[in-house]
């Protein structure tokens, strides 16, 4: 599906309607919200009403429609206000930007290592598994200063989508050996590109250029595994 947030990354705050309601839960006309996926948490928030206030505890994609999971058992209705959290929002932007730059780095360096696995978390922290057999530990660390140039240079990241059997044709394009991002109704991919660096399939929540986010550390290097080395980063502010 196409979501609200791909188009309109800088709303947080949206009127809009609700079409579909129960207790604790809504769909929303419109939403600015990112549902969470890929290893991004979702976005937190609330929807206010002429009747009262909730927040938003999570999301539930059923048969196309995208649930709002909320804190009270009210139901809204009629015209409602969604607000996103900011700060939980940038955070997330951040990270998600600054570990496709790690991607990048460890594509490029080690024979085009597969992605396999992602986690962030919600102290501006991520886990990233790389397939990277008998990689030496040290070089894995040493991407921190070219990742933080990378940072410095304030590239702008762009979006386009392409066709699902294009993506797939091009090496490279679809960066995670288990999981891609679902197909929209018509049959694409949203590929998010930091120019000049690196394009991926990516359905998450980006900055608009890699200079919008504070250094990073490389917080540890773990064997996983005989093939999986897991790199934690973290925001350095």
């Amino acid at each position: 599906m196409h979501l609200f947030c791909h188009e309109h990354p800088e709303t947080l705050s949206l009127e809009t309607t609700v079409v579909a309601a129960q207790p604790g839960g809504v769909v929303l006309a419109e939403s600015p919200f990112y549902p969470g996926g890929g290893g991004q948490l979702a976005d937190r928030g609330v929807i206010r009403w002429s009747g009262g206030e909730a927040k938003v505890t999570g999301f539930d994609l059923v048969d196309g429609q995208l649930w709002h999971r909320l804190d009270t058992s009210g139901v809204p209705a009629g015209a409602v206000e969604a607000v996103v959290d900011p700060d939980f929002r940038r955070r997330m932007r951040q990270m998600h930007t600054d570990t496709h730059i790690l991607n990048a780095l460890v594509f490029q360096s080690f024979d085009g290592a597969l992605v396999t696995g992602v986690q962030m978390a919600d102290d501006g922290t991520a886990r990233m598994d790389f397939d990277v057999p008998a990689a030496d530990n040290d070089r894995l660390r040493a991407l921190e200063g070219p990742l933080n140039d990378l940072i410095r240079q304030d590239i702008p990241v762009r979006y386009t989508y392409v066709p699902v059997a294009e993506a797939q044709a091009q090496h490279g394009l679809i960066r995670s050996r288990s999981v891609a991002p679902p197909p929209t109704p018509d049959g694409t991919i949203r590929i998010v590109e930091i120019v000049g660096l690196d394009r991926q399939a990516c359905g998450g929540t980006h900055l608009a250029s890699t200079g919008a986010s504070p250094p990073v550390r490389i917080l540890k290097i773990e064997n996983k595994g005989r093939h999986n080395r897991r790199i934690r980063l973290g925001l350095s502010e």
